[in-house]
């Protein structure tokens, strides 16, 4: 993997955290241990049979239990501080490139905010959809959020160069969305 398609790669597997914290750490051991895909060597443990049972339990249990509306912002609550521990986790795991102080600086400066601010992104986007729909659109959001953390996960592993474009698409999302609540935040006061 070039400098560049990891550091892409770290971003969505980052940023893939942001909806499900555990589904990116479980994908990358899996995709270490039978794809043989690349991960630093700090983080190899990743494709254990313990992180990978761990890993994959917590997975499915995150999956069902955001579809269970009141449930759901529970999780959001918790998913504020593990998202991010997650994102940087990921985002870790695939910059191998670097040495590991390096790699994990940008773990904490760049892959923590970003699984958080597309966290916060899907938390207000779920907010509005309970005071729309009562929580009955819920599941459907989080269905759509389960969609998005697969394809973006399969991206960052299959096809990495696209997923430096990817990386770019969501690094303008996430500038619009913070420039939108940075322009309302002075007006509201």
């Amino acid at each position: 993997m070039t400098i560049l398609v990891a550091i892409a790669a770290g971003i969505v597997l980052a940023a893939s955290a942001g909806l499900r914290a555990f589904v990116p750490l479980f994908a990358v051991g899996v995709a270490s241990r039978t794809l043989g895909w690349d991960v630093a060597t700090e983080m190899q443990w990743l494709a254990s049979n313990t992180a990978l049972t761990c890993f994959g339990i917590a997975s499915a249990l995150e999956v069902a239990a955001d579809k269970i509306p009141v449930v759901d912002h529970a999780l959001d609550a918790i998913h504020t501080i593990i998202g991010p521990i997650a994102g940087a986790l990921a985002g870790l795991s695939v910059w191998l490139h670097f040495p590991p102080g390096v790699a994990t600086v940008l773990a904490v400066l760049v892959g923590a905010p970003i699984a958080g601010g597309v966290h916060l992104l899907a938390a207000t986007t779920r907010v509005k959809s309970s005071v729309v729909s009562g929580g009955t659109l819920n599941p459907i959001a989080s269905t759509v959020e389960d969609g998005l953390t697969v394809g973006a996960i399969v991206i960052a592993i299959i096809a990495p160069l696209v997923a430096v474009a990817l990386t770019v698409v969501l690094l303008v999302v996430l500038a619009r969305f913070v420039a939108r609540r940075l322009r309302r935040a002075p007006a509201s006061h």
